[in-house]
Formats: structure tokens, C-alpha cells, sequence
């Protein structure tokens, strides 16, 4: 399938990713097998106010970073002000293979993706949904803002709480051409939902490595394992 070849391009198989959002998930990043998991994703939202204490920590981890400094209204720790912002991503940004900018802040935020660009960075666009899963149209439309503001990969992160919501995400996966996808489902069927993008072509597959932020998360190296067993049969 076309999608399925978009996203080869970038990585050859699904790829997990570790999420970093507390001292004790950055201690199991620093121990962790560097089999277990492909990226590491380091919510700097999560750390203001310790950010140069966790700087000097990042170039210890053993796999590439996705820097991530998410907004409030999408999930993010706290309230941080669009300069506090700025400041953090230019911190940041150095360390990072990928930066996760909300579709929401890619307007005020297109500097650094900007900079991002320049630096040979890719750009993951995401739109995260905690209410309930968005029809077919209006993630198509999401796809293009996406794309029209630089994204190499789109993230989606959607409520599941109907075998419907599953198919229309899964329809959204199935048909979209444009940019390769990172797709993920939290509530009722959050968890079955991540297995069956991964093997579908999702790019990108997030697990903890403390404790689940949202529902329907997995845990990164269980995550990695079930994964490969789909990919093997």
C-alpha cells in the first residue's frame, strides 16, 4: 500500500517511542536496554523550571530525541506563556532528531520550525483529541493543514470509545497519501488500537516508561515486543 511505502521511506519498520515526562521515566530512559525502544520523547512542558537539569541528562540517553514542548490545551503539564515557549524549544532544540509541534501552535511557533528545518530536523504536526475521535473530513482537513505548515509525519491522538471511532481512524490511515501517519487511541480501545496502527503502517507508536499519562497507553518495552510478534507472523 502507498502509505505504507511513505513511511518506509522514513523508517523501515513501526518504530516505538519512550515518552520522558518525569524524573522517573528520564532514570528508566538512562537504564534502559537501547533494544527496548527506537526514540526517546522528551516533554519539556513537563520539566520547566528544571529544564538545564534535564539538558545535562539528554546526552546520556542512548537513542534518538523527539522534543516536545506541549501546549496545556493538548495535554501539556502546565501553562506556559509563548515566550517562556520559545525559550524552551531554543534550549531544546539541539538535541532533538524530531520536534512535536501542536497543529494548533504552528502559527506562532513557525520559527522554530523554521530553525528546526534549517537544521535538518523533522518535523512531526500532531492534533490530540481527549473528547472523542473526529470525523473522517475533518482529520483529512487536519492532513493538510499538516502539511501546508511543514510536517513530515502527522500525529493523531483521538478518544476510541466505539468500534466506530476505530474504523474511522482506521479509514483515515487506509486512505491518506499525503504524509505518513503516526496514529494512536486512548479510552476503551486505546490499547487495541495501537497494536492495529502499528502493523497498519503507523510510523510512530507511544509508550510510557513510568506510568500512563492518558488510558489505552501500553508500556514502551511491551509495546515494542507485542509489535514485533504482529510483524513476525
Amino acid at each position: 500500500m502507498e502509505h505504507k511505502n511513505m513511511a518506509n521511506k522514513l523508517f523501515p519498520k513501526p518504530q516505538v517511542v519512550g515518552t520522558v515526562h518525569s524524573v522517573r521515566s528520564l532514570k528508566t530512559a538512562l537504564h534502559l536496554d537501547p533494544q527496548a525502544v527506537d526514540f526517546f520523547e522528551v516533554r519539556v512542558d513537563a520539566f520547566v523550571g528544571r529544564e538545564d537539569e534535564i539538558l545535562a541528562q539528554l546526552p546520556r540517553l542512548k537513542k534518538p530525541l523527539i522534543i516536545t514542548v506541549r501546549d496545556f490545551r493538548e495535554g501539556g503539564a502546565q501553562v506556559i506563556t509563548r515566550e517562556a515557549k520559545g525559550r524552551l524549544w531554543k534550549k531544546f532544540l539541539p538535541h532533538a532528531a524530531l520536534i512535536d509541534v501542536e497543529l494548533i501552535s504552528v502559527k506562532h511557533l513557525a520559527d522554530i520550525i523554521g530553525f528546526a528545518r534549517d537544521a535538518g530536523k523533522r518535523i512531526i504536526i500532531s492534533h490530540h483529541d481527549f473528547k472523542s475521535t473526529p470525523p473522517l473530513a475533518r482529520l483529512n482537513a487536519f492532513c493538510k493543514s499538516a502539511r501546508d505548515a511543514g510536517a513530515d509525519i502527522l500525529k493523531v491522538a483521538t478518544v476510541i470509545q466505539t468500534t466506530g471511532d476505530l474504523a474511522v481512524l482506521l479509514a483515515f490511515q487506509q486512505a491518506q497519501k499525503t504524509l505518513p501517519l503516526s496514529l494512536m487511541g486512548m479510552g476503551r480501545f486505546g490499547k487495541i488500537s495501537r497494536l492495529l496502527f502499528a502493523q497498519a503502517g503507523s510510523v510512530l507508536n507511544y509508550g510510557y516508561l513510568d506510568k500512563p499519562q492518558v488510558s489505552g497507553q501500553w508500556p514502551a518495552v511491551l509495546l515494542r515486543q507485542r509489535i514485533d510478534e504482529l510483524l513476525a507472523d
